[in-house]
């Protein structure tokens, strides 16, 4: 009875399983149905959806390409109603060119008749005029036939003593308009040169001569003149050993004396003791380290110099070598005069006169500024001062007319171009003037430079230095190629040198020094 029962339930089971299957599937079935009918409606809704805006999109690319085609048309209209009117213009010249030429032509014309006429008139006159010169021909025929009858010598006798009377008449008359017109011509250049002149002095202002041999360095207490001089005067003697000056440390209260005839070199001795002084550390080592570090500074302020000179004048591609020239023209002088700013003052002046007679006023402020370029080398001391300027442009290509006025400002050599003369002239105006220049300076730094060249002849000198006025001449040798008893001969020989060739008051004491040094380093 319980198998029964179970297998009944099992039966029941699986009858109520099989039911809810076959449910299952048809309730699935609908579903997939209602599923598809959704999603076909979906998709004619998404294609509704695409054709709508597939036809929005049209409409706007065809209003965009209405538009383009429009503008473009505009644009096209514009373009051909530019081009009607350019060869509207050009029709309306050629017209007016055309109706010129039609004119001229018909003046042409005219012209041309009238120069018909004229011809004719002028053969008609000219047969009248050869009719009457056979007259005048027959008539002085007769009268010389009766002149020869009466005077008894021939035509061609007459003639020839006519024409030589007349030759010496001519010739008299001649040269009288000549020396007429050469005087006045004389005058009239005379007065013109000298307004030319004038104007030119006026319009440039000039200042006096002021260069000196001494420098004075202020100290603040006189406790810093024992550490210039140093324990047994070391430090004044590595001082003036390596600037070549003379250090006077006399009882002028809070001053220090700087004594030389170079400006270059008393200007190198200032900035080092200044530096010294200010740094507190004095002793031969440092006093080497601090003038080279100076000469060094002062050949970077020669560039500078020379770079702000060129930019105040307005002088541009000068080759950097002559700027540096220029620049050391600041610490040179001519009779006492600045070298630096007696140049500026000829270029000025040669600037003014160059436009007042209408030349080129560039180039003659550039030759002006150069012209004593030759006085700042120190090498070729046997060559006049205009040939080594001359000689300097060339090599650096300046104009051959800037390098003739140059080598020319002294009459070395002959000038070749009309900025010469005034570079001359301007150089002279310059330096005559009342202030610029002292004769005793400058004739008494050539002596003290001659007095150190004369020693730096000698083989094995390494420096030369003329200190006390050129009243002491200090040489230096190289250790190793003179020894001390060469070193007496020598100081013997300069002074017997001096002695013979050179001009000078009082005695000059002639010190030779040779000094020896040994250097090692700890490591």
């Amino acid at each position: 009875m319980e198998i029964t029962e179970i297998l009944g339930y099992i039966f029941a089971l699986i009858a109520g399983l099989g039911i809810g299957i076959a449910v299952g599937r048809f309730l699935l079935r609908n579903l997939l149905k209602q599923q598809e009918v959704a999603a076909q409606n979906k998709v004619k809704k998404i294609l509704k959806d695409a054709e709508n805006n597939a036809e929005i999109l049209k409409k706007n690319k065809l209003l965009e390409a209405k538009e383009k085609f429009l503008q473009l048309k505009a644009e096209h209209e514009q373009e051909v109603n530019a081009k009607n009117n350019s060869i509207n213009q050009r029709e309306n010249t050629m017209k007016q060119k055309e109706q010129s030429v039609n004119q001229r032509m018909e003046n042409f014309n005219k012209k041309e008749a009238e120069l018909d006429k004229q011809k004719v008139h002028l053969e008609k006159q000219t047969e009248l005029a050869v009719k009457k010169q056979e007259e005048v021909e027959l008539l002085k025929n007769q009268h010389l036939k009766q002149l020869e009858t009466i005077a008894g010598l021939s035509a061609q006798e007459a003639k020839e003593q006519l024409v030589e009377n007349l030759k010496q008449e001519a010739r008299t008359q001649a040269m009288m308009q000549v020396k007429d017109i050469v005087d006045e011509a004389k005058l009239t250049a005379s007065k013109e040169a000298k307004k030319v002149v004038i104007q030119t002095i006026q319009r440039t202002a000039t200042e006096a001569a002021i260069e000196n041999s001494v420098s004075i360095f202020h100290i603040e207490s006189d406790e810093i003149k024992g550490r210039v001089i140093g324990r047994e005067g070391r430090n004044i003697r590595a001082l003036e050993a390596a600037t070549g000056i003379e250090i006077i440390v006399d009882d002028t209260p809070e001053a220090i004396i700087l004594s030389g005839f170079d400006p270059v070199r008393r200007e190198i001795a200032r900035l080092a003791l200044h530096r010294l002084v200010t740094d507190g550390r004095i002793h031969p080592a440092r006093i080497e380290e601090i003038v080279a570090k100076t000469k060094k500074q002062i050949e970077d302020e020669i560039v500078e110099i020379g770079e702000r000179t060129v930019i105040d004048l307005g002088i541009h591609g000068l080759h950097p070598e002559l700027i540096r020239m220029v620049g050391r023209m600041r610490y040179r002088s001519s009779y006492g005069q600045n070298l630096l700013h007696h140049s500026r003052e000829v270029a000025n002046f040669c600037a003014t006169m160059a436009a007042e007679l209408g030349l080129n006023a560039k180039m003659a402020k550039r030759a002006g500024l150069l012209h004593d370029i030759g006085k700042v080398p120190d090498d070729n001391p046997e060559l006049p001062h205009a040939i080594l300027g001359m000689q300097l442009a060339e090599k650096y290509k300046e104009h051959p007319e800037i390098c003739n006025a140059i080598g020319a400002h002294h009459d070395e050599i002959e000038m070749t171009s009309m900025i010469s003369p005034i570079i001359q002239a301007c150089d002279a105006i310059s330096g005559a003037r009342p202030g610029a220049r002292r004769e005793v300076v400058e004739s008494y730094i050539k002596r003290l430079k001659d007095l150190e060249e004369l020693a730096l002849s000698y083989p094995g000198v390494e420096k030369t230095f003329a200190i006390q006025a050129g009243r002491e001449l200090r040489v230096i040798v190289e250790s190793e190629r003179i020894t001390d008893a060469q070193a007496e001969l020598l100081a013997a020989d300069i002074s017997t040198r001096i002695q013979t060739e050179m001009t000078y008051p009082g005695q000059i004491k002639v010190t030779v020094i040779r000094e020896t040094r040994s250097v090692a380093f700890a490591k």
